[in-house]
């Protein structure tokens, strides 16, 4: 660890999942691979942290298409031998019962310590609490949530680490500063709001979900069962978390300072909790990809060189048009035009926008101009987003020369898309899409982004140079008919006419992507900034003076 490192405060990054390798099925989606990122970008900068989370022996799902088009989940138990046996067992108790959670660590995949609680240990009642990532239903997801943050706690304790900052990573580990309250007043005799107060100075809190319906909350009682109250009060609980509580009002309660995950989703995250009495203050701090794992080492020479990028470009291509081949038996064409959309199947992310007006797709489709791939996978308990996935498959079988599907969305289709695609749609309706990380990847390999102007894309798009934008960030109740007017607008007036007839233009814009995207949207630049803004405290803040956290002044 480097000298600079040494000054900086030991930081415990608490999250559900952590998305390190395809191989390694511990994650279900962006939130698990920012995780995955962050982790690689602190080993990266030799920042000391380490990670915390959960083995989760039977992945989040395997999710494959029926012989009637619909997508069907299967659960296969993992083994994980690379995993280095901490000697640690830690307890926690559950329903009434003392529930033993094995420490393991994960060094594998270039990152810092990860620490992850395996409750599939002999003796255990309840070992399948760490089987299903998001498995089951309310009960299994507060005995997760304690799993993680209680178990986790402790765990750190165990292990000798001396933290110096918790970071909770969306508002799943929050138990965990219950029980550093609980600590605090059993063992150094601290009256609850002193403890809460102390606690507090060590915990920073990221939301994510820009939506107020889709934020985790639990009634009472429930939590009560569980043990998730943990030795407080009804009253102390409700203080953190409100009724029914509040993941998020409680991460929010719980730290010194949140951050939403892109400028604009900081606006929008300090408009939605706004009303939240005693909430810390929320900062943005954008995310960014780790660029060993994602970036094309060729590409990104290329650029460095001032050479040839499109001839990496087209080996890209041309990989991801043979594994396409492999999967589905389908063979594209690397001179057409293609678009990639891959995301977790979600009604707001608005997969089949494009094919809102079949009259102006299809000509594009059976022509040969465009070919469009899609993936994604939905949860498994969303019977809606199932639909999704049903509806982007049926659109393979419709156009079964042009578009096609690929099952089973993972880091490797990922990692495919994001760099054999020549362009990266992204039509969510705004405000609702958070960061959006796969089209930084996409950036970063010279993929170009088409985009409404959400999540990250604002502080990326420079129309007609690194991108294209779709819409002019109108959030009214039409906005699904505006946007899909500008989509086609800017489709068939600038981004097919470029790339068929002006690629000196469009390899300048894949290198002005590249260029804009490499450091500015890199996991490291991320890790700094946490470092900077939210884990160091402002000299101002450590004199007495009021430091104000949204500009760090």
């Amino acid at each position: 660890m480097n000298n600079q490192a040494k000054k900086q405060p030991t930081v415990a990054y608490f999250c559900m999942e952590f998305g390190l390798h395809e191989d390694f099925k511990i994650y279900s989606g962006g939130l698990g691979i920012l995780a995955g990122d962050i982790i690689k970008a602190a080993k990266d900068g030799e920042f000391p942290l380490v990670g915390v989370g959960i083995l989760w022996r039977q992945g989040y799902c395997t999710q494959l298409i029926g012989q009637d088009g619909k997508p069907y989940d299967c659960y296969p138990a993992y083994k994980y031998d690379f995993l280095e046996d901490t000697g640690v067992v830690v307890s926690v108790k559950i329903r009434g019962r003392q529930v033993k959670c094995k420490v393991w660590k994960c060094t594998e995949y270039g990152n810092v310590p990860l620490y992850l609680l395996d409750t599939n240990v002999p003796g255990n009642a309840d070992i399948f609490i760490t089987g299903q990532l998001y498995g089951w239903f309310s009960e299994e997801r507060i005995a997760q949530e304690m799993v993680l943050g209680i178990a986790g706690v402790k765990a750190l304790q165990a292990l000798g680490i001396d933290v110096d900052v918790y970071h909770f990573n969306d508002s799943h580990p929050v138990v965990a500063g219950i029980e550093l309250i609980r600590q605090k007043m059993d063992n150094e005799g601290m009256s609850f709001e002193a403890a809460w107060e102390l606690v507090r100075e060590k915990i920073v809190f990221t939301t994510h979900t820009p939506v107020v319906a889709g934020n985790e909350v639990h009634e009472h009682e429930l939590l009560q069962y569980m043990g998730a109250y943990n030795g407080l009060t009804y009253g102390q609980m409700l203080k953190i978390g409100g009724e029914p509580f509040s993941m998020t009002v409680a991460g929010l309660r719980l730290s010194r300072i949140a951050n939403g995950v892109a400028q604009l989703h900081g606006e929008t995250a300090r408009k939605m909790w706004a009303h939240v009495d005693g909430a810390s203050e929320i900062l943005a701090i954008t995310n960014g990809v780790h660029n060993g794992t994602w970036q094309d080492s060729k590409v990104l020479s290329a650029v460095k060189e001032n050479g040839d990028v499109w001839a990496p470009h087209i080996e890209a291509k041309k990989a991801m048009i043979e594994e396409i081949y492999n999967r589905n038996g389908v063979k594209l064409n690397e001179d057409v035009l293609t678009i990639g959309f891959a995301r977790r199947a979600a009604p707001y992310k608005r997969g089949d926008l494009i094919f809102t007006k079949k009259e102006v797709i299809e000509p594009l489709l059976k022509e040969g101009k465009l070919q469009i791939i899609f993936s994604g996978k939905a949860h498994p308990n969303d019977l809606t987003g199932k639909e999704i996935v049903s509806v982007m498959y049926q659109m393979s079988k419709t156009y079964p020369n042009a578009v096609v599907f690929l099952q089973n969305y993972d880091m490797k289709i990922g990692k495919m898309l994001t760099r054999g695609c020549d362009v990266w749609l992204n039509n969510p309706r705004r405000p609702l899409e958070a960061s959006g990380t796969s089209g930084m990847k996409a950036a970063m390999n010279g993929v170009l982004n088409f985009s409404v102007l959400d999540g990250w894309w604002p502080e990326g798009c420079e129309h007609g140079v690194t991108g294209w934008q779709i819409g002019d960030a109108y959030e009214g109740e039409d906005q699904d008919l505006v946007d899909m007017e500008s989509l086609y607008k800017v489709l068939l007036e600038e981004v097919v006419p470029t790339y068929y007839d002006n690629r000196a233009k469009w390899v300048e814009m894949m290198k002005a992507s590249i260029n804009m995207s490499t450091w500015k949207f890199s996991a490291l630049r991320m890790v700094e900034e946490y470092y900077k803004l939210m884990y160091t405290k402002p000299e101002a803040d450590a004199k007495g003076e009021a430091a104000c956290c949204c500009c760090n002044k």
